[in-house]
């Protein structure tokens, strides 16, 4: 699975490592949040260095949908059900924000983006009663959102609510322009380097697998933060999601849309030199706990050709955002950082907003300045409603591991003759403990099943053929080569094994 934004030839080339250790700033994650927060402190006569684990974009941002919206879903009323509209308006600031500044960068920089109208509809009577509080919400939030009964869809819908002026993006051309502008401004971005822990002292020494680092400030731009100070990981809750491109024969409706109803579905258009793409998205599930992720990607393609007859699939993909059990995103300081760590997480698939506002804010803090905006949102007290999820994700993230280990324990036997089907694998006991075995390619390979992170039972994910862990996200290659997620290790490769790589009596 390649997403459309990933499959080009990438203008960006990795700097190398450099002899310098010390930085003012270095950000880990070349992702959008990481890449605008590393610009504006280079731009503000910062020594910067970017440290990618994989490639730029590689994770979130080069997988997602690209919608550069403020009509979001039914986000904005479930913000309500729990928070002051004070709180909510202020959501709405901050993305406006992140809007703004995308859209003005990208007009400056001649990076090219359309404008649409955003259309959530729904497609039953209970999703219309949601799609009238959400307009309600908005409404009193500022957003001047109106209904129409035609979306100008190939199917019936109950409803629809409009917002117009929002945008769809290539992000990938945004984060190679960002790239070239960063480096104009004297930063470094080195990819293949990936972050294992950031010290307490101060300056703060960035350990990686490549060499020991220092910086006065370290921001964490990496979906969910790679430290676990604070417990942000047990606040989070993964969702993977899935996207596809496709050739339609004849018209593609022209606005961008979002169901309000379960199980999602997105859907744009897209450019290219070779005709318009229609690209649909959605059907998604908590990370690492679908029986067969393959399965939500074969509905999501089912419901594009129901109504896109003779649809030809060009691409397919997958992503993983985080959602807030309080729902509302976390940036800023993290715990135990003497106020020199920051971080951003929980943008609940609307990071193309979500995370340029977060590195304004966080931007902002390192300078010294802040937002009415932030202000709020730093200052939000969590809700009972908000607190009971954190308490029930917990307590099923508690239960979960229980009854992993109890299920390997009666899985078949993994022996050194095992030999999974051609794409698929398996978890079992290994001399007496969690292992993973899998054959992608025809290659073999047996891993750990406990996950780098706190060690959850990992799954299979027959989609992308990788290790997903159920717990909090973390996800590794057949191999056990980490690919994202809260872990900084890979998968032990030694299963089974003392020390000195005898096999366990």
């Amino acid at each position: 699975m390649k997403s459309l934004w990933l499959d080009r030839e990438s203008p960006f080339t990795s700097d190398e490592i450099p002899d310098e250790k010390h930085f003012d700033t270095i950000v880990v994650g070349a992702g959008l949040t990481g890449m605008v927060t590393a610009l504006l402190l280079s731009r503000s006569g910062q020594r910067v260095m970017v440290f990618e684990a994989r490639t730029l974009g590689a994770v979130t941002t080069g997988n997602t949908t690209g919608k550069l919206s403020l009509l979001q879903g039914g986000v904005l009323s479930a913000l309500r059900s729990q928070y002051s509209l004070k709180v909510v308006r202020a959501y709405v600031e901050a993305n406006k924000s992140g809007q703004a500044w995308l859209t003005q960068y990208m007009e400056q920089q001649g990076v090219p983006f359309q404008r649409r109208t955003a259309v959530t509809f729904a497609t039953t009577d209970d999703g219309g009663q949601r799609l009238r509080k959400e307009a309600a919400v908005s409404r009193d939030a500022g957003l001047d959102v109106h209904f129409s009964r035609d979306a100008g869809l190939p199917f019936p819908v109950v409803e629809a609510l409009e917002l117009e002026g929002q945008a769809q993006i290539h992000p990938m051309d945004v984060l190679a322009t960002l790239a070239k502008d960063i480096r104009a401004h004297g930063g470094l971005i080195v990819e293949g380097v990936q972050v294992q822990d950031v010290g307490s002292g101060l300056p703060l020494d960035v350990t990686t697998r490549k060499g020991s680092f220092s910086a006065d400030t370290v921001v964490l731009a990496t979906g969910t933060p790679i430290l676990d100070r604070g417990l942000y990981f047990a606040k989070l809750e993964p969702h993977r999601s899935y996207a596809a491109a496709l050739r339609v024969p004849g018209d593609i409706p022209q606005s961008m849309y979002l169901s309000i109803d379960a199980p999602t579905r997105s859907q744009r258009t897209q450019p290219t030199a070779d005709g318009e793409l229609l690209l649909v998205g959605g059907y998604g599930h908590p990370g690492g706990r679908a029986a067969s992720p393959q399965s939500h990607l074969d509905e999501l393609l089912g419901w594009a050709n129901k109504h896109y007859p003779g649809a030809e699939v060009t691409h397919t993909w997958s992503a993983q955002d985080y959602q807030a059990t309080n729902l509302v995103p976390f940036f800023g300081k993290l715990p135990r950082g003497h106020g020199r760590i920051f971080f951003g997480t929980g943008f609940n698939k609307w990071g193309m907003s979500n995370g340029v506002a977060a590195a304004l804010s966080i931007t902002s803090d390192i300078l010294g300045g802040q937002s009415d905006w932030a202000t709020v949102i730093h200052h939000r007290v969590t809700s009972p409603k908000g607190a009971a999820e954190a308490i029930r994700h917990n307590a099923d993230i508690a239960r979960r591991m229980i009854e992993d280990r109890a299920s390997a324990r009666k899985n078949p036997e993994i022996t050194d003759e095992t030999r999974p089907p051609e794409g698929t694998g398996v978890v079992g006991l290994y001399n007496g403990e969690p292992a993973a075995v899998s054959t992608v390619e025809g290659k073999v390979c047996l891993v750990s099943a406990s996950c780098a992170h706190l060690g959850g039972l990992l799954s299979w994910n027959d989609a992308e053929k990788s290790w997903d862990c159920p717990l909090h996200g973390s996800r590794f290659t057949p191999e056990g080569k980490y690919l994202e997620g809260p872990a900084t290790h890979h998968l032990q490769t030694s299963v089974g094994k003392n020390s000195d790589g005898r096999k366990k009596d």
